[in-house]
């Protein structure tokens, strides 16, 4: 493991540090190997069963790598855990650890802390990203994960709730289905292993692009990440974005926004924005975030 270096870092006249970690951030219901398909990935010639799962397993370091598994964010931790264990080791990973932290005292376990120490790879289940960031935020057992994902080659993925959780701004709630409201939108901070970037699931599935409009014309500096369901961004040196999956990874870009009525109207009122630019991204494609010195630690 690479020798950390924890102070006078950050220091002024400094770049932060490039993180040595990938991450890889799912849109939901990544193919698991189901005899059934969705239609969608019925229609698409491209599609590849466990392609993601495949993905992850391809991308940790060594001949017989560690896997942290997380099921936090699920209210059924135990079938979460169970599943994904069986999955990894059908894949051949047989080292699979369970991190079954539901409360914040078991976010001070020093066996885990061991095993986030030893782990080529951190996988957050899904659930309720909410749970995520209300246990782990602040603990020791998050500290230590920012750290290996900065100063170690280690990956970090999550799925569903579990890569709406790994940036920040981070949406955890909507009041309404469109979310075309002001103040329908509720944001919090997330897990920050990318910052600037606000990540939203099962995107084109829900129909949840204006809520993810929202979310970036209150905060224009940050770049929306919408990732359709067995859809994938993979993330290196914090910003250099590769998709995987058979779906789309649509980004919302306000940095350029010409205009929005956000800050004129009332709650309750609809908004406007002008000048939003959207890309839509599909397998191999490659994108870079134009966000600025990202802290990771």
């Amino acid at each position: 493991m690479t020798k950390r270096k924890t102070s006078g870092s950050n220091i002024a006249g400094k770049q932060p540090p490039i993180p040595k970690g990938c991450l890889l951030a799912i849109g939901g219901k990544e193919s698991k190997g189901d005899k059934q398909k969705t239609e969608d990935q019925q229609r698409n010639v491209d599609f590849e069963s466990e392609e993601i799962l495949k993905f992850f397993k391809g991308k940790l370091r060594g001949d017989n790598p560690t896997v942290a598994f997380l099921p936090t964010a699920s209210t059924l931790p135990e079938l979460q855990a169970k599943e994904y264990v069986r999955l990894f080791n059908e894949l051949g990973l047989s080292k699979v650890e369970v991190l079954d932290v539901r409360t914040r005292e078991d976010a001070q376990n020093d066996e885990y802390l061991k095993v986030i120490e030893q782990a080529d790879g951190i996988y957050f289940s899904g659930g309720d990203q909410l749970r995520l960031t209300s246990i782990l935020g602040g603990t020791k057992l998050l500290q230590l994960m920012k750290e290996r994902f900065t100063y170690d080659n280690v990956l970090v993925a999550g799925t569903s709730a579990g890569a709406t959780a790994l940036s920040t701004p981070m949406i955890y709630e909507v009041m309404a289905k469109g979310g075309f409201i002001k103040g329908d939108v509720r944001i919090t901070t997330g897990l920050e292993f990318l910052k600037n970037v606000a990540v939203d699931t099962h995107f084109i599935q829900r129909g949840r692009l204006v809520r993810m409009a929202q979310c970036i014309v209150t905060n224009p500096g940050c770049i929306g990440l919408g990732l359709e369901e067995d859809t994938a961004a993979y993330i290196t040196e914090g910003k250099e974005l590769t998709v995987v999956g058979s779906g789309l990874i649509t980004i919302v870009d306000g940095m350029r926004m010409t205009g929005t009525n956000i800050y004129d109207i009332e709650a309750g009122e609809p908004f406007s924005a002008k000048g939003l630019t959207v890309h839509l991204l599909s397998k191999g494609e490659k994108y870079t975030f134009p966000i600025y010195d990202q802290l990771h630690i």
